[in-house]
């Protein structure tokens, strides 16, 4: 009898089994897709490191890959400027073939190195390059991290095996070695997985160093609808000590801008605030540190003031 080379390298293939076995067959490949992050950490760290500094010197961050790693790019690209409020025009978005529309993603543009070789002329020097290929070898991804390394940039490079060309021609390599997919070749499943995380991990650490996220919020939001003009509010509150009124104020007279406006609901003026920001590079921690002192101090002599 032939086995089926599809056996999640568990037993039985996974269309062999039951429903209920099935999904915990490809929860556990997707928990130790996870995993292969971890001997990656450093790597995935000084990933964040170089990006945050990039885009801080006012440089582009590209995303380049094909296929499912260009969708799992493509999804990390489009939360930069709602989260972190990262310019639209220092994000670089190129996915073989362009990006989908209609539920269509032809196969053969991964191996058009010309459409890459375009594509990576928008790279300047001193920009970065993340680059993703589950195999490492997709001609599409080679040739941009080629072309971008040619024009000055810098490349990080994300696989889903060891000693691949896409590793061998990057700056900074992160090798996620998951394991065979329960359908074999469908690299969305585990390997995407794995590069979800990755990229997730480069981008959010890289908002961290920007000063774009502080105790843990994210300070530095676009509050462009109603859900988020709340949790603006909540986090200039939360921070500044405020009441929620107060700080829907402070943000309506920054333009809800909620770094501002935390530092405008702490006692600064407006004037001060966008000097702190600026002296300090965005850190809003470094800034309230010189006014939160005199905030109390202001208070204080309120206080005694009413009690006399």
């Amino acid at each position: 009898m032939q086995t089926d080379r599809s056996q999640c390298g568990r037993g039985a293939a996974i269309d062999q089994l039951s429903d209920r076995d099935a999904m915990s067959a490809m929860l556990a490949s997707h928990i130790a897709a996870l995993e292969s992050a971890r001997s990656a950490i450093a790597d995935i760290s000084a990933a964040g490191a170089l990006v945050a500094r990039i885009v801080g010197a006012g440089g582009t961050v590209h995303y380049a890959a094909a296929g499912s790693s260009g969708l799992m790019a493509l999804a990390d690209a489009c939360e930069l400027p709602g989260t972190f409020q990262i310019p639209p025009g220092q994000i670089g978005i190129h996915m073989a073939g362009g990006v989908p529309t209609g539920g269509v993603m032809p196969g053969s543009t991964e191996d058009d190195r010309e459409d890459a070789v375009r594509a990576a002329r928008a790279v300047k020097e001193n920009d970065v390059a993340i680059v993703v290929s589950a195999s490492g070898t997709t001609p599409y991804a080679l040739a941009f991290a080629e072309v971008a390394r040619a024009r000055g940039a810098s490349v990080i490079g994300i696989a889903n095996a060891a000693n691949t060309a896409l590793l061998e021609a990057s700056d900074i390599a992160i090798s996620l070695n998951t394991a065979p997919e329960v359908v074999e070749g469908s690299t969305r499943l585990a390997a995407g997985t794995a590069q979800k995380a990755a990229l997730n991990m480069i981008s959010t650490q890289a908002g961290v160093l920007l000063g774009h996220v502080h105790d843990g919020l994210m300070i530095n939001l676009n509050p462009d609808n109603i859900k988020l003009r709340q949790r603006a509010t909540d986090i200039v509150s939360r921070i500044a000590g405020v009441a929620a009124d107060d700080a829907d104020e402070a943000l309506r007279r920054t333009g809800y801008n909620a770094k501002l406006a935390t530092l405008v609901a702490a006692g600064a003026d407006l004037s001060e605030a966008q000097a702190l920001l600026t002296r300090n590079n965005g850190h809003l921690r470094a800034c309230l540190h010189h006014i939160i002192p005199k905030t109390k101090n202001q208070n204080t002599t309120s206080i005694q003031g009413r009690n006399q």
